[in-house]
């Protein structure tokens, strides 16, 4: 296990992180996806080191977001960075997403993420550590399990946010209508607008209806830079988070 140090991230936050849990482009791309509403109660599964919830803290202000990872080391770390920053209203929690916890506020959630694995179990070269196994490959949970959980977590008309990559699109649909939640919109992401996508973001409803909007790709590059979109991301808005 790699020692814990701080990183800065947004008006002065600073995020715990570690050699076996950091964050990528992929957190702040489901984050702006996402985009709770101030009265929401907030759910993200496999939350890593936290860094979702921290975002959304920063940016959206839900009124409470719980962040659920079934490693300790992942946990301590969320738990380090709400105590040097004096954050309220998130919620870390050490449990396994497939049985949920104890006192669980089941069907009360308006919203749940996830960053999942993205590659089966046994699919292509595993990471090297156990915490970048866990992460990457369908070990413990797979995209059933998180939206099984999601569903029992959601109240009616609750959303299910979701990144993956392309490959998983018909398995992440599949996976949400075998769980009441219904896919509702859509969005490929691209390196350019020359590129094929290689990340796709989508929002289900538990119990809505079917009709499912394709939103227009997000593109990352512009030119030498990154998009106007992509900036707007990583900062907030115009004026940064």
């Amino acid at each position: 296990m790699s020692e814990f140090r701080f990183e800065p991230l947004q008006k002065g936050i600073d995020i715990c992180v570690s050699q076996e849990h950091k964050f990528g482009t992929d957190a702040f791309l489901l984050t702006g996806f996402a985009a709770p509403r101030r009265k929401d109660k907030v759910c993200d599964l496999g939350t890593g080191c936290g860094i979702i919830p921290l975002l959304m803290q920063i940016k959206y202000d839900p009124k409470i977001i719980y962040g659920v990872d079934i490693q300790k080391q992942a946990i301590d770390q969320f738990k380090a960075t709400i105590e040097k920053n004096h954050l309220e209203r998130l919620v870390p929690v050490e449990a396994d997403l497939r049985e949920l916890w104890e006192d669980c506020p089941k069907g009360s959630f308006d919203l749940v993420t996830c960053n999942p694995p993205y590659k089966a179990a046994k699919a292509g070269i595993e990471s090297m550590g156990e915490a970048q196994k866990i992460a990457r490959h369908e070990i413990l949970c797979n995209i059933n399990d998180v939206c099984k959980a999601a569903s029992k977590l959601l109240k009616f008309g609750g959303r299910l946010c979701l990144c993956n990559r392309p490959e998983r699109l018909a398995d992440v649909i599949c996976a949400m209508r075998a769980n009441k939640i219904e896919p509702k919109a859509l969005r490929f992401v691209c390196k350019t607008v020359n590129d094929p996508s290689w990340l796709f973001l989508i929002e289900g409803t538990l119990g809505g209806k079917p009709f499912m909007k394709a939103l227009p790709p997000l593109v990352v590059k512009d030119g030498d830079g990154y998009s106007k979109e992509l900036m707007e991301i990583y900062g907030g808005d115009k004026n940064g988070y």
